[in-house]
């Protein structure tokens, strides 16, 4: 459940304090790690504090929970073993055989996945959308629509949807509007303030921060929806465990300064890539010139550390130069305190080949880290050559 009690603090003294109240008994004034799988009951039913079995529930992962749900505005946090293990229980709670799902036109290639592979096999039908685009959206809808998906800004080409427009679409159609909010993190984008119903994480990329941890997160605007998640989450069992929890919390607490030089770092690395003679493209909402750019500086707080480009020579220069850099590792995953380097096509989006989703050959993904941004820059410039 959400603590009310932070509810007026600012993000980074929420970060740090929201869950994370002091140890009772020893005063120690971060969550310990409760690695444990059952507790001592006062009798039959007797629990304390409600614990009886960490899959139903674990105190550091309640901790977690709690802070998740203050960062994004909601009534619950719910937190899974990873982000597609948060998103399947999402969508077999809200989805029945026969359900219809609008699906972002540029998205996570394991979201992609689950919709076209998994999910479609009992019985869910799935369209695509321009979510940036509202009469692409109102055009997927059918009377069977009961959820919109989007990913702002989109993975890997850094799309923008308007969250507001598209959650007034989704009621008026009495559908749910889920928003993964991977990218942009609670510290840059409200999603449930804007009117979407439930925000999806994926822990393991700014929100752990430091690429050491696999997770997964939703948070809901209504409680009610967050009772009947967490029903789920524990009948199905891809929880969050303890230690991750724990690493994930201390992760969140310097979420708002590391957001803060990623997106330092990515504006200088875009002002560079935009004159570079190799690059026939950037894709960052930072600029002025990207067609999601007003939207996004309206709802959020900055653009992010992620920017994608294209370059001359078409995909075989673009796997070399992801070849060629020294500071950036070439890695799929994102979010980390070290800056990655991918090619989409062949890497994080290779499952949505030949689909409405398909990616630019050509096409490079880098995570900027928060390294000294002159270094950045200097390897990126060798590695294009």
């Amino acid at each position: 459940m959400s603590d009310d009690s932070h509810q007026h603090q600012s993000f980074e003294t929420r970060a740090i304090h929201a869950g994370n109240t002091a140890d009772p008994q020893t005063g120690a004034v971060v969550p310990p790690i409760y690695q444990v799988s059952t507790y001592k009951q006062d009798g039959v039913g007797g629990l304390r504090g409600g614990y009886e079995y960490s899959r139903s529930a674990n105190p550091t992962r309640t901790a977690l929970e709690e802070n998740l749900a203050a960062l994004e505005g909601g009534r619950r946090g719910l937190a899974f073993a990873s982000g597609l293990a948060a998103e399947d229980c999402l969508l077999r709670t809200l989805l029945s055989p026969g359900d219809h799902v609008v699906i972002p036109n540029d998205a996570y290639g394991g979201t992609f996945r689950l919709f076209a592979k998994v999910v479609s096999r009992w019985g869910v039908e799935w369209s695509v959308a321009d979510t940036s685009d509202a009469a692409s959206v109102r055009a997927a809808l059918t009377p069977k629509t009961k959820v919109i998906w989007v990913e702002t800004p989109s993975n890997p080409l850094l799309g923008i949807t308007d969250i507001a427009v598209v959650a007034d679409i989704a009621r008026s159609a009495g559908a749910k509007l889920v928003v993964d909010n991977t990218f942009a993190s609670p510290y840059l984008q409200q999603p449930l303030a804007l009117g979407a119903d439930v925000v999806v994480h994926s822990l393991t990329k700014y929100m752990g921060g430091h690429s050491d941890v696999v997770g997964g997160a939703l948070v809901t605007a209504d409680a009610a929806l967050g009772e009947e998640l967490a029903y789920h989450q524990n009948a199905m069992g891809a929880v969050a465990g303890p230690f991750d929890s724990w690493v994930v919390l201390r992760g969140i607490k310097t979420l708002a300064v590391r957001m803060d030089r990623h997106a330092e770092n990515a504006q200088k690395i875009v002002e560079v890539l935009t004159r570079h003679p190799k690059v026939t493209k950037v894709l960052y909402p930072g600029l002025a010139e990207h067609p999601g750019h007003e939207i996004a500086a309206k709802q959020m707080r900055n653009f992010g550390g992620m920017v994608s480009f294209q370059v001359a020579g078409g995909e075989e220069e673009a796997v070399a130069v992801c070849g060629r850099t020294k500071i950036f590792t070439l890695a799929e995953s994102l979010g980390g305190v070290e800056s990655l380097i991918e090619h989409p096509g062949r890497m994080t989006h290779a499952s949505v080949a030949g689909s409405a989703l398909e990616v630019p050959a050509d096409l490079i993904r880098v995570s900027v880290g928060i390294e000294n941004a002159d270094d950045l820059i200097a390897d990126l410039t060798q590695a294009l050559g």
